[in-house]
Formats: C-alpha cells, structure tokens, sequence
C-alpha cells in the first residue's frame, strides 16, 4: 500500500518524502503513535512551550532533519529536563523514531513530520534554547543552492525564535555547505560563530553519539565539520 501523497506545498523541504513501503508493523505503530506526539499547527502555539510536553522540563529544543534518530534520541535521554521538538518529514525515518520511542518511551519529545519552516513560523518569539541542524541535504550542485535549508530567510526565521544567548549547531562533511553556512552567519546580524582554534569546528559536539549518515561519510572518506553559533 503506497503511503498518501502529501497536498500541502512546503517552502523549504525538496527531494523524496519516502523510500521502502513501511512493514505493516511500522506503519501500525506510527498510525497509532504520531497524531499523539505530533504537533498540531492549526492550532496557536502556547506561549510557554514547556507545556507542550507531559515532562516538565526547563528549556525546549529543536532538531531539523532528525534522519534516523540517533541525536535526538540520545540528547532526550542524556538531557531529561529539556523538551525536544523533532522535525522530519522523511516517512521511513520518522516511522523508525516513533517505533523506538513506542519500545523506550520518553515524554520529553513532540515530532512534526512536515516542513520546518511551519514550525519555525508558528512558534512564539524567544522561545527555543537551541537549534540543531545536522547533515541536512547538501544540494551539491550550484543550480540547486538555493535549496539548501541555510539561507538568510532561514536564519531570519533562527533569530526570531531564538532566545538571546542561545545557540545553532550546524554539522555536514561537505565543505562547500560548511562555507555557504559561515558566509551566511557571517552576514547575518543576529549570530556570532564560536570559534577560537581550527580542532573547535573539527570537534564533535559534547556527547556526540555520532549518526547513519556520518558513518558513512566517513566510509568515504569524508570528516564533519561542526559549527556552533551564537544568538545574540
């Protein structure tokens, strides 16, 4: 049975939105558990977050383009006093997400499985600790830059839903996306790159649990870099 067709347009998702027909297991298991955990956009953002989630928590957290979990999964594990929005609109990855939250519960995550750009738009001011964006779509080729999901548009999008001080990982192992993105902090008012030696920005993050996808960038021979910037 092939998965519905999406009718929403998005602004800033390109690309495929599923690869193998989900096992009836799989499929089960996310019918039954994402409407309970996914945002519901229609309607008003609270405007304390916090209460989004049956935890209490103390700050609140978002990753776009989860893939296949392992980041969000661990931080919401290793960080239980903060809350964790995930944001993938990948069938198959957020089928296996929602299949380990259904073996491990936590109550400390929401998931969205649409464009982040909603997200980011229906969210209140201020209102996020931190942003991570990890090993998103290159978009290689020159033609297709302008779909790369770090644009001014974007990080003006950061900036509003940032809480000052707080901050925007950004990690990929193509170099020409590493550079577009400090070209495009660096232009942007809003965000200071912290950086003091080269090993900073070819340093995993504290408690890095490392992903799929960085594996096998390094199969291939290729490093990450990670970037942290700051929200003014």
């Amino acid at each position: 049975m092939n998965e519905p067709r999406r009718e929403r347009s998005t602004e800033a998702f390109f690309g495929r939105r599923s690869g193998k027909t989900l096992r009836p297991m799989q499929r089960s298991i996310r019918d039954e558990l994402l409407p309970l955990l996914k945002l519901d956009l229609t309607k008003p953002a609270p405007s304390d977050l916090r209460t989004l989630f049956s935890a209490e928590v103390e700050a609140v957290r978002m990753e776009i383009g989860f893939g296949g979990g392992e980041h969000l999964l661990h931080e919401a594990a290793r960080c239980p006093t903060s809350g964790f929005i995930g944001i993938e609109p990948f069938i198959n990855s957020m089928a296996k997400l929602v299949v380990d939250l259904h073996d491990n519960p936590l109550q400390n995550i929401r998931l969205y499985d649409d464009d982040a750009t909603q997200v980011l738009d229906w969210l209140p001011k201020a209102s996020l600790n931190g942003i991570d964006l990890f090993y998103p779509d290159p978009w290689p080729k020159k033609k297709h830059w302008k779909r790369r999901f770090v644009s001014q548009k974007n990080l003006d999008r950061f900036a509003r839903v940032l809480k000052p001080g707080s901050i925007f990982r950004f990690a990929s192992d193509i170099d020409t996306y590493v550079n577009w993105t400090l070209q495009h902090c660096r232009i942007h008012d809003e965000f200071d790159w912290q950086v003091a030696t080269a090993a900073d920005w070819h340093t995993p993050y504290e408690a890095w649990p490392g992903t799929r996808y960085e594996q096998k960038a390094h199969r291939e021979g290729r490093t990450g870099a990670y970037l942290t910037f700051l929200r003014r």
